[in-house]
């Protein structure tokens, strides 16, 4: 296995925070509290998870032995069963960690049991590695906040962390690295958004600041469009920034927003400032992206490259809904203070945040693990 660069990180400590993927110990000590206070809007949000058929007792996983996303003429596409699955566990560990009942966290343990005992590959066309990525950092994001979880076997924790390793690193390296033997530019910036989400979690849960180093260094320096540089290339001087699926369509564009988040958030958790990164460049992006999805007027440079040219901006899926918002709208508004009209606007507009299979049964509804009005906002 092959890591690339050295680290340029701002870590504090060699020493990671656990749990902290997508949240940590204060954010579910304020979770907790503000739902036993019956709070809004978090007791909104905490109505949605509730009634979401993944956060039941009842769900039962299926894995499976390969994944496969992507219609390669020989395999039926099965990676249903993967993000289905995914959601549940999330669904559950947080209704867990906000309940304390330890019957969803025995159920979310018995997710990811069921998939680390038996997921050995993922197959398909080019669209394995959307799977690599998204599910990737989806699982690994779940696991971390198992982590420590009395119950859960270390035995069985390991094995989960060597699946991690072994399946998902792997082609989210080789993906970074190779593109699948494309162009560097080919790709959209969401499937190297996805596997950095991947190797950044991995490196969180398994204690490998290699691996994670790697994927700061690609967000910061990359070749790709996913580094951030080719997510939002285009400055404004009115504080927006164009981003690189501006020309292609708007729910992609949205999902820029969503892995962009998670990094962030994840990197944000270990003490690494990536929402700051070249004052605020994630920030022109999510603002130009959510200013234009709520009806606005962005101005629109025409983008090309390997593949494409883009001469206007795209207004198919205008107005797409995902819930991806509240966490920038926490971080940049609430936390830091700075103006993001856009944003704001983008996230009342989505509040209360759903969560897997609130969005439609496909793919697109499972991109984001979401409820992220109840689990961002601060105050």
């Amino acid at each position: 296995m092959v890591l690339i660069g050295t680290s340029t990180t701002n870590a504090a400590s060699s020493v990671f925070v656990h749990p902290g993927a997508l949240h940590t110990q204060v954010d579910f000590a304020r979770m907790k509290a503000k739902v036993a206070q019956n709070a809004q809007p978090w007791m909104s949000d905490w109505d949605v998870l509730i009634k979401n058929r993944h956060a039941s007792l009842n769900w039962t996983p299926h894995p499976v032995e390969t994944v496969y996303r992507g219609a390669d003429g020989i395999h039926p596409e099965n990676y249903s069963a993967l993000f289905n699955d995914t959601a549940a566990a999330y669904a559950l560990a947080l209704r867990w960690k906000i309940s304390g009942d330890n019957a969803y966290a025995d159920k979310a343990v018995t997710i990811l049991d069921a998939w680390s005992g038996k997921l050995t590959g993922i197959g398909g066309t080019s669209d394995k590695f959307l799977a690599s990525g998204v599910y990737g950092y989806q699982l690994a994001a779940v696991a971390e906040i198992m982590h420590g979880y009395q119950k859960w076997s270390t035995a069985n924790f390991d094995r989960f962390k060597t699946m991690m390793l072994t399946v998902f690193y792997p082609m989210n390296h080789d993906f970074l690295v190779r593109h699948n033997g494309a162009k560097v530019d080919h790709y959209w910036a969401n499937w190297d958004l996805a596997n950095m989400d991947s190797m950044l979690a991995i490196g969180i849960l398994t204690d490998r600041r290699d691996i994670y180093n790697e994927a700061v260094d690609y967000f910061k320096y990359g070749k790709g469009n996913g580094a951030i540089d080719h997510v939002v290339w285009k400055l404004y001087p009115d504080g927006l920034g164009q981003t690189q699926e501006s020309g292609r369509d708007q729910g992609h564009n949205t999902l820029n927003v969503a892995l962009l988040g998670a990094f962030c958030q994840m990197a944000w958790n270990q003490h690494d400032d990536l929402f700051g990164y070249e004052d605020n460049r994630v920030l022109k992006g999510v603002e130009y992206i959510a200013k234009y999805n709520q009806g606005g007027d962005v101005p629109y440079t025409s983008y090309s490259n390997s593949d494409v040219i883009q001469n206007v901006i795209s207004s198919n899926g205008r107005g797409d809904k995902r819930p991806v918002w509240e966490l920038f709208y926490n971080h940049y508004v609430v936390l830091k203070g700075l103006d993001a009209p856009n944003l704001a606007m983008a996230a009342k507009a989505v509040r209360p945040e759903g969560g897997g299979g609130n969005y439609g049964p496909n793919s697109g509804g499972f991109d984001q693990l979401g409820y992220g009005t109840l689990t961002y906002t601060l105050k």
